[in-house]
């Protein structure tokens, strides 16, 4: 079949930016084995105009190879063409695996997950985005009227979600004037990572159709609501049965999930760097944001870290099917492939040394005493993106589950961005973060 049109190959990189390359989709078929040859030093682009410093050099190459389950389509609209594109893993070569590829990243530690525990990792994602355009009207938050006044876009964006094969769970009006946000469907977790990528994606899309623009960024403007990417999750059985509840403690995790937590807390602030690893990002985390200031945990508590999440209903299957946890300190400047992948493998050191869990934190732990907060085990999180990459830097078991090349890259550009913030102006970072993202 002669198909006309192109085909773009995407790939996610260290800043989780969506990078691309297009192909006849005539040619389409042909790639699937070897893909198109990239610089490996690409992955070490900063979110702007810069390539920090890496280990690769300008000689070395790998290649974004699709993964043909990925492929995708948006469909045509009035004059705009459809767009075709499959998500790849970059490779040195077909079937060999490169330690810098964050796809990789994410299976393996998906995979490490399932072959010690017999567990899988479901995921899913909570979007933020801001909108903007010349002369832009808001509405007030959470309101029909904001709803109503972006239904045209917003009904166009849950059309091309659904032919994209990622249909949302909710398409809403949120906190923020002109904030709005995507829930997506709960899927296993590298697959959870796929559908957050073409989401924001899509989003972009269906906003430029519309007049408008679409923004990610984690704190858009000094004084605007922060967008946050709330990462839900939960664990498997074999047999696909939820079991992440059923435990008789207070928080009602199970035995394996309560282990899970314990890790993901007790690394939580090394975690940070890679789920909220811009400069803005810790502009939108704090206590009293509904972002989280602080490590703790809690049954639907949304200043704490780690939100434990029960089924609600009256029938108690169903309800069991329903229980999650959530990651609210996490953003969309992150890769979505790094931060499951990060998630998976704190969660299973915690398994593997059976680490308990601290007592829940059943208010909010700003208005907590510093003594109630020490004797509860609740430490503040990093408040910089300097103090977080410390943290990583210092936390030898994460460390560990990063090959060298990508270590070392991931530091570079993320020391590039928290010097770049030092010496830029406020309002034109925000500027330069919220058109980048």
């Amino acid at each position: 079949m002669n198909e006309s049109g192109l085909i773009y190959l995407l790939w996610s990189d260290l800043v989780g930016m969506t990078r691309t390359r297009g192909v006849p989709l005539r040619d389409y078929e042909r790639r699937l084995e070897s893909g198109l040859g990239w610089a490996r030093a690409g992955q070490a682009m900063t979110p702007f105009e810069h390539l920090a410093d890496n280990p690769w050099g300008p000689m070395e190459e790998v290649r974004q190879i699709p993964d043909a389950d990925t492929r995708f389509e948006i469909p045509a609209m009035s004059d705009y063409p459809a767009l075709h594109a499959v998500i790849c893993d970059s490779r040195p070569a077909p079937g060999v695996e490169w330690g810098a590829c964050v796809r990789n990243f994410c299976r393996t530690a998906i995979a490490d997950l399932k072959a010690e525990t017999g567990l899988d990792l479901i995921a899913a994602f909570e979007l933020e985005f801001l909108l903007q355009a010349d002369n832009f009207v808001t509405e007030a938050p959470f309101s029909f009227a904001a709803a109503a006044l972006q239904h045209r876009f917003l009904t166009a964006l849950e059309q091309m979600l659904s032919a994209a094969g990622v249909a949302p769970e909710t398409v809403e009006p949120e906190y923020g004037r002109g904030q709005y946000e995507i829930s997506c469907r709960p899927r296993a977790a590298l697959k959870a990572a796929d559908a957050a990528l073409i989401s924001c994606e899509i989003s972009r899309e269906a906003a430029r159709r519309h007049g408008l623009r679409a923004s990610f960024s984690p704190k858009p403007t000094p004084d605007h609501v922060g967008n946050g990417s709330h990462i839900h999750f939960s664990l498997a059985d074999s047999q696909g049965r939820n079991v992440t509840g059923g435990g008789p403690g207070p928080l009602g995790l199970g035995e394996v999930a309560a282990k899970f937590c314990a890790g993901i807390l007790a690394h939580m602030d090394a975690l940070l760097a890679i789920t909220a690893p811009s400069p803005v990002s810790y502009h939108r985390l704090g206590p009293h944001h509904w972002s989280t200031g602080y490590r703790c945990i809690g049954v639907n508590n949304r200043e704490a870290a780690v939100r434990v999440m029960p089924g609600i209903s009256r029938d108690p299957d169903t309800a069991a099917k329903g229980f999650n946890i959530e990651i609210r300190a996490a953003d969309c400047t992150a890769s979505p492939y790094l931060a499951v992948g990060v998630l998976a493998r704190a969660g299973l050191e915690g398994i593997r040394k059976a680490l308990p869990l601290p007592p829940p934190a059943e208010i909010d732990p700003a208005e907590m005493t510093e003594a109630a907060r020490e004797e509860a085990g609740i430490t503040e999180l990093p408040t910089s993106l300097d103090a977080a990459l410390e943290a990583l830097k210092g936390d030898e078991v994460v460390r560990a589950w990063f090959p060298d090349e990508l270590f070392e890259s991931f530091l570079s550009i993320k020391n590039w961005e928290a010097d770049y913030a030092k010496s830029t102006a406020p309002e034109q970072l925000f500027a330069r973060y919220r058109h980048a993202y």
